[in-house]
Protein backbone atom coordinates (compact mmCIF):
# COMPACT_ATOMS: atom_id res chain seq x y z
CA UNK A 1 0.00 0.00 0.00
CA UNK A 2 1.66 3.19 -0.84
CA UNK A 3 -0.15 6.64 -0.15
CA UNK A 4 1.69 8.39 -2.71
CA UNK A 5 4.17 10.11 -0.51
CA UNK A 6 4.99 7.16 2.24
CA UNK A 7 5.41 3.92 2.53
CA UNK A 8 4.32 1.57 4.76
CA UNK A 9 8.29 0.99 5.67
CA UNK A 10 8.48 4.88 5.73
CA UNK A 11 5.46 4.57 8.34
CA UNK A 12 6.44 2.25 10.29
CA UNK A 13 9.71 3.80 10.72
CA UNK A 14 8.51 6.63 12.04
CA UNK A 15 6.12 5.15 14.19
CA UNK A 16 8.60 3.46 15.70
CA UNK A 17 10.84 6.06 16.00
CA UNK A 18 8.46 8.26 17.81
CA UNK A 19 7.70 5.15 20.34
CA UNK A 20 11.19 5.33 20.87
CA UNK A 21 12.21 9.09 21.25
CA UNK A 22 8.70 10.25 22.68
CA UNK A 23 9.28 6.62 25.17
CA UNK A 24 12.74 8.27 26.42
CA UNK A 25 11.12 11.61 27.66
CA UNK A 26 8.24 9.70 29.35
CA UNK A 27 10.59 7.47 30.99
CA UNK A 28 12.25 10.23 33.00
CA UNK A 29 9.25 11.68 34.04
CA UNK A 30 7.74 8.66 34.85
CA UNK A 31 10.99 7.80 37.22
CA UNK A 32 10.52 11.17 39.05
CA UNK A 33 7.33 10.25 40.10
CA UNK A 34 5.69 13.04 37.48
CA UNK A 35 1.92 13.55 36.77
CA UNK A 36 2.54 12.33 32.80
CA UNK A 37 4.68 9.48 32.26
CA UNK A 38 5.85 7.05 29.30
CA UNK A 39 2.45 6.11 28.31
CA UNK A 40 0.93 9.51 28.11
CA UNK A 41 4.53 11.13 26.76
CA UNK A 42 4.69 8.29 24.37
CA UNK A 43 0.89 8.74 23.17
CA UNK A 44 1.12 12.38 22.83
CA UNK A 45 4.16 11.98 20.55
CA UNK A 46 2.16 9.17 18.64
CA UNK A 47 -0.43 11.26 18.15
CA UNK A 48 1.33 14.23 16.64
CA UNK A 49 3.42 12.16 13.81
CA UNK A 50 -0.08 10.21 12.93
CA UNK A 51 -1.64 13.85 12.52
CA UNK A 52 1.20 15.12 10.63
CA UNK A 53 1.24 11.76 8.26
CA UNK A 54 -2.21 12.30 7.38
CA UNK A 55 -1.37 16.11 6.74
CA UNK A 56 1.09 14.99 4.19
CA UNK A 57 -0.64 12.61 3.41
CA UNK A 58 -3.73 15.14 2.65
CA UNK A 59 -1.77 17.45 0.82
CA UNK A 60 -0.57 14.97 -1.35
CA UNK A 61 -4.12 13.33 -2.25
CA UNK A 62 -5.72 16.44 -2.65
CA UNK A 63 -2.73 18.70 -4.90
CA UNK A 64 -4.47 20.81 -7.48
CA UNK A 65 -7.99 19.63 -6.53
CA UNK A 66 -8.59 21.71 -3.46
CA UNK A 67 -6.19 24.57 -1.08
CA UNK A 68 -5.67 22.05 1.46
CA UNK A 69 -2.84 23.37 3.96
CA UNK A 70 -0.82 21.17 5.31
CA UNK A 71 -0.02 23.36 8.24
CA UNK A 72 -3.10 23.88 9.78
CA UNK A 73 -3.33 20.51 11.23
CA UNK A 74 0.49 20.68 13.04
CA UNK A 75 -1.16 24.18 14.16
CA UNK A 76 -4.36 22.34 15.88
CA UNK A 77 -1.64 19.92 17.30
CA UNK A 78 -0.29 22.92 19.12
CA UNK A 79 -3.18 24.10 20.54
CA UNK A 80 -4.62 20.57 21.78
CA UNK A 81 -1.57 20.04 23.69
CA UNK A 82 -1.62 23.21 25.56
CA UNK A 83 -4.67 22.23 26.41
CA UNK A 84 -3.80 18.84 27.76
CA UNK A 85 -0.51 20.08 28.93
CA UNK A 86 -2.40 22.45 31.43
CA UNK A 87 -4.15 19.76 33.27
CA UNK A 88 -0.88 19.00 34.47
CA UNK A 89 -0.11 22.00 36.30
CA UNK A 90 -1.17 22.44 39.58
CA UNK A 91 -0.85 25.09 41.75
CA UNK A 92 -0.38 24.09 45.39
CA UNK A 93 0.09 26.15 48.35
CA UNK A 94 2.18 29.11 46.92
CA UNK A 95 3.93 27.12 44.20
CA UNK A 96 2.69 25.45 40.61
CA UNK A 97 3.24 21.87 40.28
CA UNK A 98 3.69 20.26 36.71
CA UNK A 99 4.86 23.02 34.25
CA UNK A 100 8.10 20.91 33.18
CA UNK A 101 5.84 17.99 32.32
CA UNK A 102 3.55 20.32 30.52
CA UNK A 103 6.15 21.79 28.46
CA UNK A 104 7.97 18.51 27.78
CA UNK A 105 4.08 16.83 26.76
CA UNK A 106 4.33 20.44 24.32
CA UNK A 107 8.46 19.29 23.22
CA UNK A 108 6.77 15.29 22.85
CA UNK A 109 4.55 16.86 20.35
CA UNK A 110 6.69 18.88 18.43
CA UNK A 111 9.17 15.90 18.37
CA UNK A 112 6.29 13.98 17.05
CA UNK A 113 4.97 16.41 14.37
CA UNK A 114 9.06 16.02 13.35
CA UNK A 115 8.89 12.56 13.03
CA UNK A 116 5.76 12.62 11.09
CA UNK A 117 7.16 14.79 8.93
CA UNK A 118 10.48 12.55 8.67
CA UNK A 119 12.99 15.02 10.05
CA UNK A 120 14.65 12.39 12.34
CA UNK A 121 17.30 14.17 13.05
CA UNK A 122 15.65 16.94 14.45
CA UNK A 123 13.20 14.61 16.38
CA UNK A 124 16.65 13.39 17.72
CA UNK A 125 18.53 15.91 18.79
CA UNK A 126 15.07 17.95 20.31
CA UNK A 127 14.81 14.72 22.11
CA UNK A 128 18.87 14.34 23.21
CA UNK A 129 18.31 18.17 24.57
CA UNK A 130 15.21 17.40 26.84
CA UNK A 131 17.43 14.62 27.93
CA UNK A 132 20.37 17.22 28.70
CA UNK A 133 17.98 20.05 30.09
CA UNK A 134 16.71 17.27 32.62
CA UNK A 135 19.51 15.74 33.64
CA UNK A 136 21.85 18.97 33.46
CA UNK A 137 19.17 21.14 35.63
CA UNK A 138 18.10 17.97 38.05
CA UNK A 139 22.07 17.93 38.89
CA UNK A 140 22.51 21.37 39.54
CA UNK A 141 19.17 21.21 41.85
CA UNK A 142 20.49 18.50 43.71
CA UNK A 143 24.06 19.74 43.94
CA UNK A 144 22.50 23.07 45.48
CA UNK A 145 19.91 21.61 47.68
CA UNK A 146 22.94 19.87 49.42
CA UNK A 147 24.86 22.62 49.84
CA UNK A 148 22.02 24.95 51.42
CA UNK A 149 20.92 22.00 53.75
CA UNK A 150 24.84 21.38 54.62
CA UNK A 151 25.01 25.17 55.58
CA UNK A 152 22.31 24.99 57.37
CA UNK A 153 23.34 21.96 59.28
CA UNK A 154 26.65 24.19 60.16
CA UNK A 155 24.55 27.20 61.27
CA UNK A 156 22.56 24.73 63.35
CA UNK A 157 25.73 22.80 64.77
CA UNK A 158 27.12 26.67 65.79
CA UNK A 159 24.34 27.68 67.69
CA UNK A 160 24.54 24.55 69.64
Amino acid sequence: MNIDVMTIQDMTVRVIMIVLLAGVVGFDREMRHKPAGTKTHILVGLGSAVFTMMSIYFYIKFAGKTQVDPSRIAAQIVTGIGFLGAGTIIQFGGSVIGLTTAASLWSVAGIGVAVGAGNYYLAALSTAVIMVVFMVINKLGYLLENKVINRMRKKKAKKK
